[in-house]
């Protein structure tokens, strides 16, 4: 079960790689709910199998989300050519508090948590304990590559402000429990959408002639924007299309006219600025070579002879 766990949670290695973060913390409280099963499967043998068999599977995956995330966290601290060092030193503090956890457990075993019941208190309350400290760790963590999450709240900063904050200005304000909600001020867009649900045939021509050479494709459907990402697009490629449609909604909501004309509008003002924009966003410390939105739905344009 712990080996099945650890296949399935393989598969969605693309969504860590855009969210480290939360995946690391759904990774430790999934170890901490297989743990949990292990310890209360003795106390139900008939279920025993099953009980003790879900647990490891729990494990299993939290294992491999945990493994998974430590190098994007590691690399946002790294500077070049350190980060062989940085992972040998995080793995030397890590040994360091498990050792010492090791001591701890040893004591408490032989004190109050000697009888069933301490355990059963003891336990949810060191679980909450490390919830709370894997929390803490995470949202201290600048990350400094671009996903939708990140990319929006650069976007709405600059809309707003005129100034692109840094990911160090940016961490403690992540939603680390729901990181794909949107946001207004930057055009409340939501990418990696599976493309015939999002744009026809006939669309995709108008919107190729509106957003000529750009990599991304960009529709207004309601309150929402949804864009649609070429498989070669980078960070820079989702910032265009970010100021796109934040300027957009900017315009809309002040009764700039149809939806038609606001998006080539939008476009040119986006082109005019976005020099001046992206020289700002990687002196303030993003890469912009990747985007990472985590499920890879994006367009291939068949090759014209």
């Amino acid at each position: 079960m712990q080996h099945a766990g650890k296949l399935i949670c393989s598969g969605m290695g693309a969504r860590m790689d855009s969210e480290p973060k939360s995946w690391r913390i759904f990774a430790d409280v999934l170890y901490d709910f297989g743990t949990a099963l292990d310890f209360i499967s003795p106390l139900c043998p008939q279920l025993f199998l099953e009980v003790a068999g879900l647990g490891n599977f729990a494990k299993g995956m939290a294992v491999v989300a945990a493994r998974a995330t430590r190098l994007p966290i590691y690399s946002s601290f790294a500077k070049e050519g350190n980060l062989s060092d940085l992972f040998a030193k995080g793995e030397a503090i890590s040994t360091l508090f498990n050792v010492m956890g090791i001591g701890a457990g040893i004591g408490l075993s032989s004190t109050v948590c000697s009888t069933t019941q301490g355990k059963l208190i003891i336990g949810p309350l060191l679980s909450a304990v490390h919830i709370w400290g894997v929390v803490q760790e995470m949202r201290a963590t600048p990350i400094n590559t671009l996903n939708p999450q990140r990319t929006a709240m650069v976007v709405a900063d600059f809309i707003k402000s005129g100034k692109v904050s840094s990911p160090a200005e940016l961490r403690y304000r992540e939603d680390l429990l729901f990181p794909n909600r949107l946001i207004e001020e930057a055009g409340s867009v939501k990418v990696g959408q599976p493309f015939r649900r999002v744009l026809s045939p006939r669309l995709v021509e108008e919107l190729r002639s509106t957003f000529p050479n750009e990599k991304f494709l960009l529709t207004q459907k309601s309150d929402k924007a949804y864009m649609v990402l070429e498989q070669s697009a980078t960070g820079e490629d989702a910032l265009r299309g970010w100021l796109v449609a934040a300027f957009a909604s900017e315009m809309e909501r002040s009764g700039a006219g149809p939806r038609d004309t606001v998006l080539n509008d939008a476009y040119q003002k986006m082109e005019s600025v976005f020099p001046m924009f992206v020289s700002e966003v990687k002196s303030r410390g993003w890469y912009t070579g990747q985007f990472l939105d985590g499920n890879h739905s994006r367009i291939a344009y068949a090759k014209s002879e």
